[in-house]
């Protein structure tokens, strides 16, 4: 029998995710401007440019993950513990020898294949080899932790999975301070990285065999726990790779025609929208494991709970990332300076409201992979690669490295699109399309259209010197807080009103200490 959470405990989930991803998220973009200053930008850009190369094994270990979480979330009971253990051997196999075979590829091929295309030369590439070598044995660890991960994910424990991640992302930090000064090439930041990646995989090895040892296996292969895992990890291959095309593109077609500076202003702006954007989805994640134990639910039962949830992290994902747009240029200037902050604000701009227009498909493609539907999920995330990559191709060679941003948001519109039309064929119900536009799209629209306003009213404020970090916050949190008023005032202007402010209110009572709101 698969684990039951209420709605109590899904919350409280939601939490842990969320102040997990936020003392995890703080040091990275803490140390950012310390990185950049002893770096230099070029080395920076080459950093970039290691990462996106070593991204395409993403999709394997990523795939993986989710799909043995998936597969164990549906063998929880005692009486499944051996096929539970069939899974985890497989799929820790497969995480050791192909994984192994993907980091060596990438350690010793990668990088003569990086200095041809991307015409990378000069001291900020002198140790590229070896950066590539620490991003592969980073990836590795990743790759195995996430076999490891997938035991905690299934049963929802996420106050276990916070700690891990808060403790990786530490170390990694605390290791730039001393290491970056010493050595400062990009390979010393990528080795900090990798680092905090071999932190996470030593503490989910230590805490699964205190804590549920007996559901362990040695790495042994299973044929039928191998067709069912390469089964779902197949399609869910191929939605990672649309996600790598659209998350990539940009960075990829920069390094070609650019120097790696311009890399390196262009993952200032996409490491800061990407911090926000991924922190709403953390809050969302522990929706996977939930749908996965609504397999024989009725239609209007999982519709509700898809929209309802929807609606919600869509109002917050408005509100977090609508309040980087007023605030985009004081921030940058504040956290990495004059220069970056100069050329890099429209690009961050343009990135909040893609990823806004992005958060439109995260609760859907949760719902569909934890259905076993990864098809539909590789028909979304191919096509927002297409596009993304189709219009990156032609805007950056004509209007420059600032063009960066607009593929984006033309392949999130493309998302948004095959997204809405999924959900109208996956659920053939009476008012379907009326119940998307109030609690997918309305938000989205609402925060945008709020957020554009507030900077055209507050975003161009004259200062003299730097803005001061009050400044910045008074500033961000004014514009969120003004984003999320609108959208909940938008919502009580439609037939579902009462169902917005019901889960609004249960959200309040759940986590502030009130008799009645």
């Amino acid at each position: 029998m698969a684990l039951k959470k209420g709605p109590s405990d899904l919350l409280g989930n939601s939490a842990w995710n969320a102040i997990a991803f936020a003392v995890a998220v703080l040091p990275n973009l803490a140390i950012l401007p310390f990185v950049i200053l002893r770096l230099g930008l070029p080395a920076f850009g080459v950093a970039g440019l290691v990462t996106a190369c070593v991204a395409p094994a993403l999709m394997f270990s990523s795939a993986l993950g989710l799909s043995t979480a998936r597969e164990l979330a549906q063998r929880l009971a005692p009486a499944d513990r051996d096929e539970a253990r069939r899974f985890f051997a497989t799929a820790l196999l497969l995480a050791i020898a192909v994984g192994g075979l993907i980091a060596a590829l990438l350690g010793f091929a990668a990088a003569p294949l990086a200095r041809l295309g991307f015409h990378l030369g000069g001291p900020a590439a002198v140790d590229l080899e070896l950066a590539f070598a620490l991003a592969s044995a980073g990836w590795l660890s990743q790759c195995v932790f996430a076999v490891f991960l997938a035991l905690f994910t299934a049963r929802q424990d996420y106050r276990r999975i916070a700690a891990i991640s808060i403790a990786g992302t530490l170390v990694a930090a605390l290791a730039t301070l001393p290491l970056i000064p010493l050595s400062p090439r990009a390979s010393t930041f990528l080795g900090c990285q990798a680092l905090g990646f071999v932190t996470n995989l030593v503490m989910a090895v230590y805490w699964s065999r205190r804590t549920i040892g007996e559901w362990l296996a040695p790495p042994a292969l299973d044929r039928a726990a191998l067709h069912a895992l390469v089964r779902l990890g197949g399609w869910q291959l191929a939605a990672q790779s649309g996600a790598l095309f659209a998350g990539q593109a940009d960075r990829y077609l920069l390094g070609v025609l650019l120097q790696p500076q311009f890399v390196g202003f262009y993952s200032v702006a996409q490491r800061l929208e990407e911090a926000v954007y991924i922190g709403v989805l953390k809050i969302g994640e522990i929706l996977f494991p939930f749908f996965s134990t609504l397999q024989k639910e009725a239609d209007d039962r999982k519709v509700d709970l898809l929209l309802r949830s929807s609606w919600i992290l869509n109002v917050l994902a408005a509100s977090a990332l609508g309040g980087v747009i007023p605030v985009a240029g004081a921030l940058l200037y504040r956290w990495t300076g004059a220069e970056v902050a100069a050329a890099a604000e429209l690009v961050l701009v343009v990135l909040s409201i893609s990823g806004i227009l992005g958060s439109s498909a995260n609760v859907f493609a949760f719902y569909l992979l934890s259905q076993g539907r990864s098809s539909s999920n590789a028909l979304i995330s191919l096509l927002t690669g297409v596009f993304t990559l189709a219009t990156s191709a032609v805007a950056l060679p004509y209007f420059g490295w600032q063009a960066a941003g607009w593929s984006s948001c033309v392949g999130m519109v493309a998302q948004m699109l095959t997204t809405v039309f999924l959900l109208r064929r996956t659920f053939n119900l009476p008012g379907i399309g009326s119940r998307v536009a109030h609690f997918v799209l309305l938000p989205l629209g609402v925060g945008i259209a709020v957020a554009l306003a507030l900077r055209g009213w507050l975003g161009y404020a004259a200062f003299d010197q730097a803005p001061s970090w009050w400044y910045v916050v008074s500033l961000y949190a004014v514009s969120a807080a003004a984003i999320f008023v609108a959208a909940v005032a938008a919502s009580q202007l439609g037939p579902y009103r009462a169902v917005c402010w019901r889960d609004l209110r249960a959200i309040v009572v759940r986590f502030l200490p009130l008799k009645a709101v």
